[in-house]
């Protein structure tokens, strides 16, 4: 999924994290690449905390790092491509770049790279609790990372589709738009910002705007009144239990958290959003109503009658006869990745038979939303899915790499 800019190739995570080209060292080839526009590298390097100063106006400004000192790294950026010899000059300009040290100057490289709108998170810790966590300040970046992803999360899945409660739906493609997300950390520890590519997460960045500020309206709104209906109001605009837990996470042990969307300035902005979205701010005060929010949200979340298809992966009954309990990789007709089938005798012979000779099921019943839509009850027309010898051959292979399953099968015992 979305990754640290300092995640090596191949590293843990979720998924495999690809290195960003410009999370290597070294400066950044920019010979035969097309540049980028003046416009653009002018509105990143003030987004990132760089200073204009001076330069013959109209023409070309002269940008140095923030909180530079005379005689530090300085830029020439040109106001537009109309000027004379404007290539090269942002040519040096990201050469320059690509040797400073500062970390501002990496951001502006990772940001015209692949253009990406920006999401960035901070907190306001005690300064105690700083103190307690040591000079590192591990446990609290790695608490803001965990936040952070799950606020990422909660805006992937409700670009997917809007609910007040998601429980295992949609993850797969959720996490899928998320896949070239980069997160780099601030400093201090306190800060962090997410890189999320126009192309394939734009949707989620959007989403993402649109959910937290509906959040903050309905925060201010049961604050003010004690009445719970602008939550209710606010899940066409993306607000569910993900992010309510993903925001609890983020403000809890802290003054104060705020996160703040920037869009792509090389991709301008989107419809229905305003050019400059105002950060959202959250206090601990806010934290009861956000509870109640995520537990309304989780109550009244209705069950789904689907008709789905899944592979047989486990069996299990506490004796030879009677029923028993299955879980299925489903295959189609469920946005989870699996579930747990309660099946009476006859069903659950039928299942057997069907893991036995690498055959897929069929089954209609209800997702519950509790344990996350994982569990279908009042389970009927439970029957075996006939499929080309190529699918079968490679459900037959998973058969062969869990023998245990074909035992359960066939005797009843426990897994």
């Amino acid at each position: 999924m979305h990754r640290s800019m300092d995640e090596s190739t191949g590293g843990a995570g979720l998924p495999a994290a690809r290195s960003h080209p410009t999370a290597r060292t070294g400066p950044p080839p920019v010979s035969g690449a097309e540049l980028p526009e003046p416009a653009v590298l002018g509105a990143l390097l003030r987004r990132h905390g760089w200073q204009r100063r001076g330069g013959a106006p109209g023409r070309y400004g002269r940008w140095t790092p923030p909180g530079s000192a005379a005689g530090a790294t300085s830029l020439l950026v040109p106001e537009s491509a109309a000027f004379p010899d404007s290539g090269e000059l942002i040519e040096e300009a990201l050469l320059a770049l690509g040797r400073s040290a500062d970390p501002s100057a990496r951001d502006v490289l990772v940001s015209l790279s692949v253009p990406s709108d920006e999401i960035r998170w901070w907190r306001e810790v005690p300064e105690s609790v700083a103190a307690a966590a040591g000079a590192s300040g591990w446990t609290e970046a790695e608490e803001l990372r965990s936040a952070a992803r799950q606020v990422l999360m909660a805006g992937a899945l409700a670009a997917r589709g809007r609910a007040g409660y998601h429980g295992a739906r949609h993850r797969r493609k959720a996490r899928a738009a998320l896949d070239d997300a980069l997160i780099g950390p601030g400093a201090d520890g306190r800060t962090l910002t997410a890189y999320v590519p126009v192309a394939s997460g734009r949707a989620v960045a959007v989403r993402l705007c649109h959910a937290l500020h509906a959040t903050r309206e309905a925060v201010d709104y049961q604050r003010a009144t004690g009445g719970m209906e602008a939550f209710d109001s606010a899940v066409e605009a993306g607000v569910g239990r993900e992010l309510t837990e993903a925001l609890i996470a983020l403000v809890r042990g802290t003054e104060g958290a705020g996160i703040d969307v920037r869009w792509a300035p090389a991709a301008g902005t989107p419809d229905g959003c305003p050019a400059r979205p105002a950060p959202v701010e959250f206090s601990p005060g806010d934290l009861p109503a956000l509870r109640a929010a995520g537990a309304r949200y989780l109550r009244d979340e209705p069950a789904v009658q689907v008709r789905l298809t899944g592979a047989v992966v486990r069996l299990r009954r506490s004796g030879p006869r009677g029923a028993g309990i299955v879980r299925l990789r489903v295959l189609a007709g469920a946005e989870v990745a699996h579930v747990r089938v309660e099946l009476d005798e006859e069903a659950y012979r039928i299942a057997g038979h069907a893991h036995l000779v690498g055959l897929p099921l069929r089954v209609e019943g209800r997702l519950e939303n509790r344990g996350g839509f994982r569990r279908l009850t009042g389970a009927s027309q439970v029957a075996p899915v006939q499929v080309d010898e190529a699918e079968r051959d490679r459900l037959m292979k998973a058969l062969q790499e869990n023998v245990d399953f074909f035992e359960e099968a066939c005797a009843g015992e426990e897994p």
